[in-house]
C-alpha cells in the first residue's frame, strides 16, 4: 500500500480550466474514459467538449456504464462517432440503434487488454477522474474500471480531480495490473479482501498534459423498490441456494456470492440479510458495490465485499462517503482484469447471479437486445460471471408490462450466454436447474417451473410442434418469428 496521501495535489501540474483543456483533444481523437457502474468517470471535461460547437468525431472508449455528461450531453452535441463497451442512456442508445453510432459490444474483463495490446483502437488521450493526483500518479474516485490500462495504453493524460468526493476514497483502492501476456503470473490473490497492490495508478509523467478541477457529483443509480415479483424471485433464490449449501462440500464453511448491477440484484442482496447461512462467512466478489450490498454488510451478514465500482444510490453513496474508512475495512475495489478474472471466479468458486431480458425454452440468455435487433444497453461482466462461476444463475421475471410480454421465451433471436453458460433459471415462478439435462429436459424444466401461467400453454404447444420438426435442440422456425411478443 502507498503512504495515506493528505492533499489532493502534489507537485509541478500543468492545472487548467475544462474549456482549454478540451482544446488538447483532437476533433478526431480516441478518447479512453474512466468509469464503470455510472460513477468515477470525467464531467468537465466531456462538458466542454459538448459545449464546444467543434465538428467532433469522437470514439469514446469506457470501462463500463458512464453518466449523461458523456452519453447524453455528448450524442446529443453529435461528439460521438464510435463507442466501446457499454452505453445505456436513451440518447446514446437512440443513435447506436439509428447507426449514428457505430457500437461495439465488448466482455468488459478483457477490455484493457484489448485496448492496450490487441489492436481495438490506437489510443490518444485517456480523461479520467481522480480524487488526488501527483506528478506521477492518481488516485481513482468511486471506480476503477480499465482506468490503470487505459491511462497505460494512451499516449496523453488528462486528470479531472474531483473535489465533491472524499479524499479518503484512497483507503478502498487495490491496483494492481497483471504482467503483459506472455509473461503473465497467476493473480496472487488468496482472499478476496487482501490488498496486493497500491491506491495510486501511476504513469509516466511525459503524459499529464492537464489537470482539471471539477466539483460535479456523480450519476447515481436509481434503485426501485422490490416488487412482489422481485421479493418472489429472491425467496426461490433462496430456497436454491440454501438446498446448495447442503448439497456441495465447496459451501460448507463460505460462500462467495456475485449479483449484476440493477434493482433485481440490489432486491436479492436485501432478501438474503435474513437467509439463514448456519454459521457460513458470505463474501461478495463481483464488479458493483450496491446498497444492498453495505445493508448486509451493515447487518453484519457480509465478510467482505471485493469489486470495481461503487454503484450507489445517492443516499448509499452518501452512507459511505460518511464513513469511507471504516467500510475499507470490508470493501476494496480493483481493476476490471481482475475483479472479473475467470481464474479468481473459479478459483474462489463464485456463484454468479446476473439478470437478462429474456430466456428461450433452452437456456439462451439475451442480455442486450430487444428481438435481437435493438440494442438497450452491453453484455458488461455478465458473460465473465456466466462462463466461470461455479454455479452460474439468470434470475429475471417472467413478464413485463404489467404481464403482457413473456420473458420465456420460444427462441432468442440475439443470445449473449449460451446454454453451456448458464445452471439455473429463476423467476418468480419457481426455479430451473438445468445442470445435466438434454435440451429437451431443460425446456421441459424452463416451461413448467419458470414461464408464467398466461404464457406456459403457448410455450407448451411451441415445444410439442418443434419436436416434430426433430432435431437435438427442435425449433419451429416460423413459429419462433410468429411468437406474439
Amino acid at each position: 500500500m502507498s503512504d495515506h496521501i493528505t492533499e489532493r495535489y502534489a507537485g509541478e501540474l500543468p492545472m487548467a480550466e475544462a474549456d482549454d483543456a478540451a482544446d488538447l483533444v483532437a476533433d478526431d481523437a480516441v478518447v479512453l474514459v474512466s468509469g464503470f457502474g455510472s460513477v468515477g468517470y470525467p464531467k468537465a471535461l466531456p462538458l466542454a467538449l459538448a459545449d464546444s460547437g467543434r465538428d467532433l468525431e469522437l470514439t469514446v472508449v469506457s470501462g463500463g456504464s458512464v453518466g449523461e455528461e458523456i452519453d447524453t450531453a455528448l450524442v446529443e452535441a453529435d461528439a460521438i462517432a464510435r463507442r466501446y463497451p457499454y452505453q445505456s442512456t436513451p440518447e446514446a442508445r437512440e443513435k447506436v440503434n439509428n447507426n449514428e453510432i457505430a457500437f461495439s459490444d465488448r466482455n468488459v474483463s478483457s477490455l484493457g487488454d484489448e485496448v492496450q495490446y490487441g489492436g481495438l483502437v490506437d489510443p490518444d488521450v485517456a480523461i479520467v477522474e481522480a480524487v488526488a493526483v501527483g506528478e506521477d500518479w492518481l488516485i481513482p474516485s468511486t471506480s476503477i474500471g480499465q482506468t490503470p490500462a487505459f491511462v497505460d495504453a494512451a499516449d496523453e493524460l488528462i486528470v479531472e480531480v474531483n473535489h465533491n468526493q472524499p479524499l479518503e476514497l484512497q483507503a478502498v483502492h487495490d491496483v494492481y495490473r497483471p504482467d503483459a501476456p506472455p509473461d503473465r503470473e497467476p493473480i496472487p490473490l488468496s482472499e478476496p479482501d487482501g490488498r496486493i497492490g497500491d491506491s495510486r495508478i501511476r504513469f509516466d509523467p511525459e503524459k499529464l498534459i492537464a489537470v482539471v478541477e471539477t466539483d460535479r457529483s456523480d450519476s447515481t443509480y436509481t434503485f426501485r423498490d422490490p416488487t412482489d415479483d422481485d421479493k418472489a424471485i429472491a425467496r426461490n433464490f433462496g430456497s436454491f441456494l440454501a438446498e446448495e449449501m447442503e448439497r456441495t462440500p465447496v459451501f460448507e464453511e463460505e460462500l462467495y456470492l456475485q449479483f449484476g448491477v440493477g434493482s433485481l440484484g440490489n432486491a436479492l442482496m436485501g432478501e438474503l440479510i435474513d437467509l439463514d447461512f448456519a454459521g457460513r462467512d458470505v463474501i461478495y466478489f463481483g464488479e458493483v458495490i450496491q446498497d444492498g450490498l453495505l445493508d448486509m454488510l451493515d447487518a453484519g451478514r457480509l465478510e467482505c465485499a471485493s469489486a470495481t465500482t461503487l454503484a450507489l444510490t445517492d443516499e448509499g453513496q452518501q452512507r459511505l462517503f460518511e464513513d469511507v474508512e471504516g467500510y475499507a475495512e470490508d470493501i476494496v475495489l480493483r481493476p476490471t482484469d481482475v475483479s472479473n478474472d475467470a481464474r479468481l471466479i473459479n478459483q474462489f468458486g463464485v456463484v454468479g447471479v446476473n439478470s437478462a431480458v429474456e430466456v428461450d425454452i433452452y437456456g439462451h440468455a439475451n442480455s442486450t437486445h430487444v428481438r435481437g435487433s435493438k440494442a438497450i444497453n452491453g453484455v458488461g461482466g455478465s458473460g465473465d460471471f456466466n462462463r466461470n462461476s461455479l454455479v452460474s444463475v439468470c434470475a429475471l421475471p417472467s413478464t413485463l408490462k404489467g404481464g403482457e410480454i413473456s420473458r420465456i421465451v420460444p427462441m432468442a433471436f440475439h443470445v449473449d450466454h449460451t446454454e453451456h453458460d448458464l445452471d439455473v433459471v429463476v423467476t418468480e415462478q419457481g426455479v430451473a436447474d438445468l445442470r445435466g439435462c438434454s435440451p429437451v429436459e431443460r425446456a421441459e424444466e424452463i416451461i413448467e417451473n419458470c414461464a408464467h401461467p398466461s404464457f406456459e400453454p403457448a410455450l407448451w404447444e411451441y415445444f410439442e410442434a418443434a419436436k416434430e420438426q426433430g432435431g437435438h435442440i427442435p425449433h419451429d422456425l416460423q413459429r419462433a418469428v410468429e411468437w406474439p411478443n
